[in-house]
């Protein structure tokens, strides 16, 4: 069979420029793509720490004879937060393990941390009975039960 030059189509160097842009096109997006899916993940922890919070707030003038304040499982039993966020005490949600800890001396201690530092996220958040959330940016975060202090490495309050 003859070959006709009128045949019209691809090179192979066409082919592989086209393969060569598609690559680099990737190359420069996935990172944006994770950078925006750990941004997500932040976020969305920050909001379920406010939401403790409230729920907190609202178990402690309520449940808790304006006294004690309750842990992730009594929160999410007295239907306060997400089944979530309240099916055991220490929980994961959007690559965050969540934990609630509280302690005789009316207050409370909850901590967001990462799952996975660097991939899930970066920083590590907490949030006491006054209600201003802490992030770590090294991923270390820790509260004092005891007295609902947060600490960690560089722990700064966000808002």
């Amino acid at each position: 069979m003859k070959s006709n030059k009128n045949e019209k189509g691809f090179s192979l160097v066409e082919l592989l420029v086209v393969v060569i842009i598609i690559a680099i096109v990737a190359a420069i997006a996935i990172p944006n793509l994770l950078a925006s899916r750990r941004a997500a993940n932040e976020a969305s922890a920050v909001s379920s720490l406010r939401t403790i919070h409230s729920a907190n707030a609202t178990y402690q003038a309520t449940l808790g004879g304006n006294v004690n304040y309750g842990d992730l499982s009594d929160l999410g039993g007295a239907q306060l937060i997400d089944p979530v966020l309240g099916g055991a005490d220490t929980t994961e949600k959007s690559g965050y393990e969540f934990n609630v800890v509280n302690s005789t001396s009316q207050v409370y201690c909850g901590t967001a941390v990462a799952t996975t530092q660097g991939t899930t996220g970066v920083r590590s958040f907490g949030v006491s009975q006054p209600g201003v959330i802490y992030a770590a940016s090294d991923g270390t975060i820790a509260c004092a039960a005891a007295t609902g202090v947060i600490s960690g490495t560089g722990a700064t309050p966000i808002q």
